[in-house]
């Protein structure tokens, strides 16, 4: 193991025109800059096929789907990046976490939400803390919600310095939440 710690990004959606791989991309670098490793697993990239059975299961695992469970398998923590459609997250997004379980286990998850409107997302950061614990994951008591995502980021990321102080307030939390349970890994 690794003494540098392990969180990918999980892109959660596929949409055409999508605005999240903004937001994303740019936790990923933010995440590699404080030294933890990080992967971007984008969905879009991934192709994953419907779920019709989860990977421990079968003999014929989708190329995406093996790489995004060996990735989740070696983190110490993760960190979604979704976008809210219509009050909740991507169906795209839960048929990749369906693929999961055991991976998940005890797993502290930061959720960022993105979101065009007023909100940033969270009616769907909700929903997904739900089916988080549901797996026995550990979502993280803080969020990152995203609002007006047009305005609030470019290509090369939030222009404005109110929110990279608010992100680097959560990915401090998902640090500790992911420092804290590795410690309680090695000691088990």
């Amino acid at each position: 193991m690794s003494d540098r710690l392990n969180s990918p990004v999980l892109l959660g959606s596929v949409r055409r025109g999508r605005q999240s791989p903004k937001v994303a991309r740019w936790l990923h670098r933010r995440l590699m800059t404080e030294g933890i490793e990080s992967e971007l697993l984008d969905l879009e990239e991934l192709a994953l096929p419907i779920m019709d059975e989860r990977i421990r299961m079968r003999d014929d695992v989708p190329p995406g789907a093996k790489r995004l469970s060996e990735a989740i398998a070696a983190a110490d923590g993760l960190l979604i990046v979704t976008p809210e459609y219509n009050n909740g997250y991507p169906g795209v997004l839960k048929n990749a976490l369906d693929y999961l379980l055991p991976e998940l286990k005890r797993k502290p998850v930061g959720i960022a939400t993105v979101s065009a409107g007023a909100f940033g997302g969270i009616s769907c950061l909700a929903q997904l803390r739900l089916v988080l614990l549901a797996m026995g994951a550990a979502p993280i008591p803080t969020s990152l919600p995203v609002s007006r995502v047009g305005q609030t980021f470019d290509d090369d990321g939030p222009t404005e310095g109110a929110f990279a102080e608010r992100a680097d307030a959560f990915l401090a939390e998902l640090r500790w939440w992911t420092e804290a349970v590795r410690r309680q890994r090695g000691a088990a």
